[in-house]
């Protein structure tokens, strides 16, 4: 049971946004049966996948996050400023 403690605790946490987005105006949304985060703060945007993903998979959450990002915020993507793979990408929207 001592081991799985730390597990427990890690599991309760959820996504939590990088220091920057504290604050932030969070969406949670279901995609091809997979669970994101979306924080919104300004133009700045992070989302987060929860959640394991197989090898094979990472192509199309990729891309699943790439369409969320401005159907949850309602603005423009700027694909230029974007960061991260299929757990975490940030970047910079036009409103």
């Amino acid at each position: 049971m001592k081991r799985l403690l730390p597990l427990i605790f890690l599991a309760a946490c959820g996504a939590q946004p990088a220091p920057q987005m504290w604050g932030a105006e969070q969406t949670e949304v279901t995609r091809n049966g997979r669970h994101y985060v979306v924080f919104q703060k300004g133009s700045m945007v992070e989302i987060i996948r929860l959640g394991y993903a197989r090898r094979g998979e990472h192509q199309q959450i990729r891309a699943d996050m790439i369409e969320l990002i401005p159907q949850v915020t309602g603005c423009r993507l700027r694909e230029t400023s974007l960061q991260g793979d299929s757990g975490e990408m940030r970047g910079l929207v036009t409103c």
